[in-house]
């Protein structure tokens, strides 16, 4: 069932709901918000609601970063918030009868707000619609189910078993999984193939391709918040963390990606769609590696990657997950049907060839690891980068590919801002507010004395 698109139609057939819960996502990911009585869903819709702007200048601990300038230079003043287009549904996994609701955040003048997210999104979608392309885009989000703190299921992680791609596992938390496919049908999610991933308690669902890239990083936020708000109702919880444990593996999100013709009322002047003679999948070809505007389309993203490495990995524990022989990518590379490299193009029939940009965690922002990635595109194809010649065999260690991207938090934080290619994709004043939140994060997380400081450090030095 698709969410409701008015708030009348929505309290018509859910005349028991008392409350909504009202959620924006910041930029590090962290949806934020309150929950409001149900008879202030009609004006919210015809008004909006004021929020603290300062709930954009957050940390991802909750605490204000001043030098986001959202803070005491504003006086902590109000925005306005408006609804996102088709998000108002049950959140059936609370007890109370309770709706939900994505928001999004604009100046008292209309314009978009700086600091969320979403609308970084919705410029790259709209800097490639100028140029006569459209993204096609699907979501893969890995993450682990955790009881008190280890991995869910009968089959532990003392037994030394991996069980990837093992039923077992989903057999016996079929109860919880039925649960989220039936919250996803109801929420209209597109909720697709769900598998054991390479870790005890480690799953990954998949998210249906959509035309409407926006929309699909949208179901991607909602997702995120179903998986966390079933799971805490079976008493489990639901991790995005990048690397939740040393010897286990990391949880990835992968963004699936592919360009179409915008439609007619696209076209500006040097048109990129005018170097393609279809109007159907620009990527779709009999080779692997797919069509010359694809292998472009690669080598923007490799010629980007290392300075938008923040965005991909944007916490301390994001660069614990980058290791060799893991599944997660450690250099700027390419590849066909070869999971040893960031940028993967799949298997599949020509029609839908497309690439699968694989070095995000599951800790990543959606909205700010999409817009990255189509401005990477964008760049390639713009500029006709080549991305060179796929990767063969064991991509972490071909000699032939360089290991350039940011070892470390800070390296990567000062590779971002000295990039001129993110100021752009993300726009100058929200890269400025990003850096201040992940200097400020990064300042705290170093300073912290940890309990393996003091097992290594405390009786020896």
């Amino acid at each position: 069932m698709p969410p409701s698109e008015t708030p009348v139609a929505f309290l018509k057939e859910n005349s028991d709901v008392e409350a909504v819960q009202l959620f924006i996502t910041d930029p590090s990911g962290v949806p934020r918000g309150k929950t409001a009585s149900i008879g202030e869903l009609e004006r919210l819709f015809a008004h909006g609601r004021p929020v603290a702007g300062s709930i954009l200048g957050l940390d991802i601990t909750g605490t204000d970063v001043d030098g986001s300038g959202l803070v005491w230079d504003t006086g902590d003043a109000d925005l306005i918030c408006r609804p996102v287009p088709g998000t108002l549904s049950r959140a059936p996994w609370l007890a109370r009868p309770t709706a939900q609701l994505m928001l999004s955040m604009y100046a008292l003048g209309g314009t978009p707000a700086p600091a969320d997210p979403r609308h970084v999104l919705a410029r790259a979608i709209e800097r490639l619609r100028a140029r006569g392309l459209r993204p096609v885009l699907a979501v893969e989000l890995e993450f682990y189910l955790l009881r008190a703190g280890q991995p869910a299921g009968s089959i532990a992680r003392g037994e030394g078993r991996i069980e990837a791609y093992g039923l077992a596992r989903l057999e016996e938390l079929a109860p919880v999984f039925d649960e989220v496919y039936a919250a996803a049908r109801l929420q209209g999610i597109p909720a697709e193939t769900l598998m054991s991933e390479y870790a005890p308690g480690q799953f990954e669902i998949t998210l249906t391709h959509r035309d409407d890239a926006l929309r699909a990083v949208d179901e991607a936020i909602l997702l995120k918040r179903l998986l966390r708000g079933v799971a805490a109702k079976h008493g489990l919880v639901a991790t995005f963390m990048a690397k939740p444990f040393v010897d286990l593996a990391g949880s990835g999100m992968h963004l699936h990606v592919s360009l179409a013709a915008a439609g007619t009322d696209a076209g500006a002047s040097g048109d990129l769609a005018s170097r393609n003679s279809t109007s159907g999948n620009f990527f779709a070809s009999d080779d692997l590696a797919g069509t010359p505007l694809m292998r472009q389309a690669i080598a923007g993203l490799k010629a980007t990657m290392a300075e938008s490495l923040l965005v991909f990995a944007p916490n301390g524990n994001s660069y614990r997950r980058f290791r060799s022989q893991s599944y997660a990518p450690i250099a700027a590379s390419w590849g066909i049907n070869n999971r040893s490299v960031s940028i993967r193009a799949p298997l599949g029939p020509p029609a839908s060839r497309h690439l699968e940009h694989r070095i995000a965690g599951a800790d990543a922002n959606p909205y700010l690891a999409a817009a990255t990635v189509l401005a990477g595109i964008e760049r390639g194809i713009v500029h006709e980068l080549d991305p060179g010649p796929p990767v063969t065999g064991n991509g972490y260690r071909d000699p032939a590919v360089k290991r350039e991207l940011p070892q470390t938090w800070q390296e990567a934080i000062d590779r971002a801002a000295a990039s001129q290619f993110l100021r752009a994709a993300l726009g100058a004043e929200f890269l400025k507010i990003f850096l201040a939140i992940k200097r400020q994060e990064c300042d705290r997380f170093s300073a912290e004395v940890t309990d393996l400081d003091r097992s290594w450090y405390l009786h020896s030095t």
